[in-house]
């Protein structure tokens, strides 16, 4: 009979493990996770690296530490998985991902030779490359991940495009693009607004990668700007007895302003 995880270390990745399998056990297992998928977890396994990215953008180590908790849990569930159907285990996950590490810094722990010499620029993409060949080829941009968010797969897009020379030479020629498209936005028929709209956000993302700015950081912190502002609005709403609901624009509006001074 295997041990009981609650007894097992709780520092110790196997009793992770343990705990997983536990889980997954027909009959005496959870049934919630018992019905989980490989395809109904990854939906959590994107949330979970979002509220780590969260965490560290709120600068919450207690926090951060929690989150990588719950996304190394989502590593050993998918591996779980695998297992039961024999595709792959968690050792194996492991294994992998030490050994792409190993051969992929050959200036850190390979021979003498190999440590004294000068990490190229394009070190890490070259490498890359050679562990793709013999592999069926394909296309520059086969290897975004479709689950990226839009923004950022945007940007890893034309990363991809602009490294065989498919890009505008300048961020001015990006800026003139970006004219052009609210323009046709504003003409567009209903059918087509949608298709224009995306229009001006793919190149509004090449504008960030010319300038180095990451656009999802860029729109999370814009987004928690307007949350301190529309809590402001809030705040001063109730010190006059009132809700949002109880107010009008122009009064809404007055306290933004007044939330926006104080913020700078």
């Amino acid at each position: 009979m295997s041990q009981n995880p609650a007894a097992m270390d709780p520092r110790n990745i196997q009793t992770l493990r343990a705990i997983m399998k536990a889980l997954r056990t027909p009959v005496t297992g959870c049934p919630w996770d018992l019905e989980q998928t490989f395809e109904t977890i990854a939906p959590y396994t994107i949330e979970e690296a979002y509220e780590v990215a969260d965490a560290i953008t709120r600068g919450s180590r207690a926090d951060l530490c929690d989150e990588l908790g719950d996304l190394l849990l989502q590593s050993v569930y998918h591996a779980q998985l695998a297992d039961e159907e024999g595709s792959f285990t968690f050792d194996d996950v492991v294994e992998a991902v030490t050994a792409k590490m190993i051969r992929r810094h050959p200036h850190v722990f390979g021979d003498e030779q190999a440590r004294s010499a000068a990490l190229a620029k394009t070190f890490w993409e070259d490498n890359k490359a050679r562990e793709r060949e013999g592999k069926p080829k394909q296309g520059v941009l086969a290897s975004v991940p479709v689950a990226l968010p839009g923004l950022t797969r945007a940007l890893k897009l034309q990363s991809k495009a602009a490294k065989v020379g498919f890009d505008w030479p300048s961020v001015d020629n990006v800026y003139d693009k970006i004219a052009e498209e609210i323009e046709e936005f504003k003409t567009a028929p209903d059918d087509k607004r949608t298709e224009e709209f995306g229009d001006i956000l793919f190149a509004m993302a090449n504008v960030a990668r010319h300038l180095g700015i990451d656009p999802e950081a860029a729109l999370r912190a814009t987004n928690a700007k307007f949350e301190r502002r529309f809590a402001h609005i809030e705040a001063r709403l109730a010190e006059r007895g009132k809700e949002p609901g109880d107010s009008d624009l122009a009064e809404m509006d007055a306290l933004w302003n007044e939330a926006k001074a104080l913020g700078k």
